[in-house]
Formats: C-alpha cells, structure tokens, sequence
C-alpha cells in the first residue's frame, strides 16, 4: 500500500508521514525542497508544487491513496490566494489521483469551514457550511472539503477530517503565535465567557489521518464523509491559552475586551488594513475575534463510531510533554 502525503515538512503533515511509515505503509511525501529526515526514515521524496499539475501527476503515479494535509494558513491574505491554494490546490490534486488511478483520498479540512463567530457547543456534522468569503482561510477551506466530498464514487474513495487547533510540540503556528503576542503584552483576550473550546494534541490529529485511510482501505461506509476530530476535552479558553503558556514558563494574561467591542475592533482593524493596502496582518482580525469570543468544540460521534477514534494522548499528558520539550530545549540553549 503506498500513500502519498502532502504537507509532510509541515506539523500536521510530517507526523501523519511518520505515522504511516509506523504502521507499515509505503510513503511517499510531495515537497517543495528536500526532505532528508522524512527520508532516511524510508519515505520517497518528490519534488514538486500544488500550482504545478505535472509534478502532481509524478507524485500520483503509482500511488494507492492520498493524504491531501497541504494547505495555506493563517487569518490574513488576500481571498485570491486562500482560494488559489486551498480550493484550486485541492482541485488540482484530486484530479492528478484521478488519472493516476488511486482509489482512496482523505483531506485535512477545518472546523472553521462550519463556525460563523457564534457558539458551536457540541454540534455534529450536520451542522451548515460557513460561506463567507470575507474569512478567507475558512472560506477556502470549505470549498476544497466541498470539492473532496463530491468526489467521492465507488471507484475513488474520499473523506475529509477537520481537527480542531492541533498543538504539542514543534507547533509552528499556534503556541508561537500566542507566545509572540504575550511576550508583546497583544493577547487580547475576551471577556463575558465562559468560551469552551476543544483543541487537538498533535500525535491524536495523525492518529485521526491513519485511521481514516485504513477505513477506506478496509471498504468501510466512510466515503464522502467530513468528521470532527478533537481532544474530546472541552475547556475554558481563557485556562488553555495559559496552561500553554505556562509550558513555556511565560505568565498567565487576563481577558479584558468585551466581546462586541472587540469584533468591532477587529473588524474596523481589517477595513483600515484593506485601504490602507497593508501586506502584513492587522493587531486583531475579525476571524480571530471570533474564534476568541465564542465557544466552539464538536461532536466526535461520529468519528469514534465510524473510524474508532480515541484521543490517545490526554490534555493533561499533552502539557507535560510540551513542558518537557521546552525544558530540553532551554537546557540545549544554555549548554551551548
């Protein structure tokens, strides 16, 4: 069985490769440059761009299933982009898999693809598309899962998975996004909660991805599917963002923005930045002023029942070890 996978020197993308290679599938990653770890762990590395549908096809050729993991992130850029990325990328991809004959394809969609800014406490997948293009990565997002979920036939077996805020150690994006705006004294946090989200330790969101290509692989009735997938641990946002903090040995920050004025600020933030022509992101999106003012955590039902998921690595054992990796890497910096 070989499985190609996109985004394999991102976060998500390179442990799902390893995951993989663990559990006895033939690997190969798509990557813009080299990729000797994934290599020497016995990967195949192909070179080549989501915008370049030849080096696509090569990726494809031979292949059995795809983990699609590429994707442009963020909460600001322009649509354009987001949509060329996301949406065209996924289209490009989906169809390469076509003409090469593979038979299964999972894609790593987003919970954002559903969550408008207000409370999503428990909802399942039943729950309506998100189409506002205004939110541009949330925007892109549902379009590509949309396309994958379409896809989906007999012949070719497709699902799309949507794990929500994935972290643990080695995050490039969400713990340094949070520290760099503490250690700035910007962490607006919002008032007026309790704001209950369920956020995903990394090893479970690659869990999630093996098994859900082991599932179609087996023929079991999870084509055309999107799933939640999350820690399964509710918890106040306020408490996360901190106890991810303390991993790190920063201080604790306070909510103190009322929710509507914060959205407001948010979104008179990006009006200005959009006059004003601005490449680099405003102090506060309306995106992130909504994922910071409401609750949001998700129905894992589904996924447990149909893919057997379970989050193997609790949130309290998640802190340790990203403490742990801190502490190692603070003992590296002072020996050296």
């Amino acid at each position: 069985m070989l499985a190609l996978v996109t985004g394999a020197l991102g976060f998500l993308g390179g442990q799902i490769a390893r995951r993989l290679l663990g559990q006895g599938y033939r690997v190969r990653v798509l990557t813009r440059r080299e990729a000797p770890e994934l290599a020497a762990l016995g990967a195949e590395v192909y070179l080549g761009d989501l915008d370049d549908f030849a080096s696509l096809l090569r990726a494809t050729d031979g292949v059995d299933g795809v983990v699609h993991s590429a994707a442009k992130s963020g909460v600001w850029g322009p649509l354009a982009q987001y949509v060329e990325n996301n949406a065209m990328g996924t289209a490009r991809i989906l169809e390469a898999a076509r003409q090469q004959k593979a038979r299964y394809f999972v894609y790593t969609s987003s919970p954002s693809v559903v969550h408008a800014g207000e409370d999503l406490k428990g909802v399942d997948e039943s729950a309506p598309y998100m189409a506002d293009p205004a939110q541009p990565y949330a925007y892109s997002k549902m379009l590509a899962e949309r396309l994958v979920l379409r896809a989906d036939c007999p012949s070719f077996r497709t699902l799309a998975l949507r794990p929500h805020l994935i972290w643990g150690p080695g995050d490039p994006h969400l713990f340094p996004r949070l520290a760099a705006r503490a250690k700035r004294g910007r962490l607006f946090l919002f008032s007026g909660g309790p704001y209950l989200v369920d956020a995903t330790y990394i090893d479970n969101a690659a869990e999630a991805h093996v098994l859900a290509l082991d599932r179609l692989v087996a023929g079991d009735p999870v084509g055309g599917l999107p799933f939640f997938i999350g820690q399964d641990q509710p918890i106040e946002l306020t408490e996360l963002i901190n106890s991810l903090l303390a991993t790190a040995g920063l201080g604790p920050a306070k909510p103190i923005i009322n929710k509507r004025l914060g959205r407001a600020i948010g979104f008179s933030l990006e009006k200005l930045w959009r006059l004003a022509k601005a490449v680099n992101e405003p102090p506060l999106t309306l995106f992130t002023a909504r994922q910071l003012s409401s609750s949001h955590y998700y129905d894992l039902t589904r996924a447990k029942t149909l893919l057997g998921y379970r989050p193997g690595v609790s949130l309290s054992e998640g802190l340790r070890r990203l403490t742990e990796r801190w502490a190692n890497l603070a003992a590296k910096n002072n020996g050296a």
